[in-house]
């Protein structure tokens, strides 16, 4: 299969997660600031290749599909070496819940889908805010040195707990939109009447990342 260019960034950002852990482990001093310029790379093409896609109008259902994993494959590897790092509970929590809360909204995701209603979970704007929370402190916590006396490991802790209270706050938007389908007493369609019916192949890449 021909990659497109935001296919390609998002296949390039997969790439970067064992250059990443590798970088992350090396003993030397500047370790952490590659380890967190690493990650700002690949926080920078989750951009661009939607833009890019959007723009070239290079939307479709593989990068709608890649480009959501591509993301929670860094997230998950970032959030398992830092707690590895810094082995204290107060770390390990945050940690639990936003990894958590990407496993259950895209189980709610995939569910919707199957029956065709996934238009109901939709991206929301606490969703986006949450994950720019979620990379921020990543980043900081990743570069861990003050930087001319700024605590940068300090601010990166509290933005992480920011980032997982607004990541539970995101997914009790969606269940709550999904709830109507889902409560016990609801009436659906049967999934494969959903699968049998075909969608357009217009699906926005990077909005359902950014969930």
């Amino acid at each position: 299969m021909r990659l497109n260019i935001p296919n390609s960034l998002t296949v390039f950002r997969i790439l970067l997660i064992p250059v990443f852990v590798g970088v992350f482990y090396l003993p030397f001093a500047w370790a952490n600031a590659v380890s967190a310029a690493i990650f700002a790379l690949a926080a920078i093409t989750d951009w661009l290749d939607g833009f890019l896609a959007r723009r070239l109008n290079q939307t479709s259902r593989f990068g709608a599909f890649l480009d959501p994993v591509a993301d929670k494959l860094m997230v998950a590897a970032v959030l398992v070496l830092i707690v590895q790092a810094d082995p204290r509970a107060v770390v390990a929590v945050p940690a639990i819940v936003i990894i958590g809360r990407e496993i259950a909204v895209s189980a709610l995701r995939e569910f919707m889908a199957l029956i065709g209603e996934r238009t109901r979970v939709k991206v929301a704007m606490v969703g986006k805010v949450k994950t720019t929370a979620q990379m921020l402190a990543l980043l900081l916590l990743l570069y861990r040195d003050d930087f001319r006396g700024v605590p940068i490991y300090e601010i990166g802790f509290w933005l992480l707990y920011l980032a997982a209270a607004l990541t539970l706050w995101s997914m009790f938007v969606y269940m709550r939109a999904a709830w109507p389908i889902m409560r016990p007493n609801a009436t659906r369609e049967s999934p494969s009447a959903s699968l049998d019916s075909p969608k357009p192949d217009n699906t926005i890449r990077g909005s359902v990342a950014r969930e």
